[in-house]
């Protein structure tokens, strides 16, 4: 199921792309899902203790963000983190793909709720089926209180938006 709209909202992509999006914004919308991502890691950490890649993977979009590392290189560290993710039970798999979602806001800053999503389903799929509706709100509240006032209405709206498109996480 993809994540991504088919038509891309101008106000996620950066000036230099056609769009609308700062490149300060654009760091502030990376941060956040770093946050996000970085918040279920230990989902991940605590059954792979051996496997770092989300981690780096969360390193990488951090050295991004300080302008230590190209936007290609950020992107390249999303496909390992997201290898980490293959075969691996839910939480576990949603964590490391929070981490890849995360670390590719470098090159398409719409991958933001990406991480979010990825970071809701993993604390869901972590707790008995009964708790996970309550588990997944705790979360997206987390989430929200941590958005920066910049970007929050951005960001409100495109959870509004494309919740449908990443398994209804969003809805209230």
């Amino acid at each position: 199921m993809p994540i991504l709209p088919t038509e891309r909202d101008p106000r996620l992509i950066t000036v230099r792309r056609g769009g609308t999006l700062t490149d300060d914004h654009h760091r502030l919308l990376a941060e956040w899902a770093l946050q996000c991502a970085e918040h279920v890691l230990h989902l991940f950490e605590a059954d792979r203790p051996d496997d770092d890649r989300p981690r780096q993977a969360i390193a990488v979009g951090r050295a991004w963000i300080r302008g230590e590392v190209p936007m290609k290189v950020a992107h390249s560290e999303a496909f390992q983190a997201n290898a980490a993710a293959r075969g691996m039970p839910a939480p576990v798999k949603f964590a490391a793909l929070s981490a890849g979602q995360a670390v590719a806001v470098a090159h398409v800053a719409a991958h933001d709720l990406g991480a979010a999503a990825y970071a809701i389903r993993a604390v869901g799929a972590s707790v008995p089926s009964a708790e996970a509706a309550h588990a997944q709100a705790a979360e997206r509240q987390w989430q929200r209180e941590r958005l920066p006032g910049a970007v929050r209405a951005l960001v409100l709206d495109d959870q509004r938006r494309r919740s449908a498109i990443c398994w209804n996480v969003f809805d209230d």
